[in-house]
């Protein structure tokens, strides 16, 4: 590289070309991941991922919010009304309506509005995507449990 000087006008730089060519060169190669410059990021995000996927099992680690995954699982893809979920584990309402709010609020259970009622809907997606990350860490990185052994469970 060239030694960066001002052009007579003073807007550019002589060497203005091979300064883009760096820029290109920093963005378009891997330079930050060859060097473990990203690896505080993975590292975060991975922490971020593992807190969210917390969350959510301390969201359904009551058996009435286990019990009423397990229904709306049941009933998909309807999902259930208030009154449907209540009647079928006799919960009091306040209560119910507690649970559901905190399944509501891990992206658990969607809520859509008909007229006067609530129909809850397990949110499969989410779910999906908490199972993958067990699988990720017992099945493909050190195998500790068998990938056919949790198909069977499923069967």
């Amino acid at each position: 590289m060239g030694v960066y000087t001002h052009d007579p006008g003073g807007e550019r730089f002589a060497c203005f070309e091979q300064l883009e060519l760096l820029r290109f060169r920093l963005t378009m190669s891997p330079y930050f991941c060859n060097y473990r410059n990203m690896r505080a990021v993975q590292l975060k995000k991975s922490a971020e991922q593992v807190a969210k996927y917390a969350d959510m099992f301390s969201a359904m680690g009551t058996e009435s919010r286990l019990r009423i995954m397990q229904l709306l699982l049941s009933a998909h893809p309807d999902g259930l009304v208030v009154g449907e979920i209540q009647e079928e584990l006799d919960i009091p309402s306040s209560t119910l309506s507690h649970h559901l709010d905190k399944l509501k609020a891990e992206d658990l259970v969607r809520v859509e509005r008909e007229g006067t009622f609530l129909r809850y809907i397990a949110d499969t997606n989410t779910l999906q995507g908490l199972l993958q990350f067990l699988y990720a860490e017992c099945c493909t990185r050190n195998q500790a449990v068998k990938v056919e052994n949790i198909i069977q469970i499923c069967k």
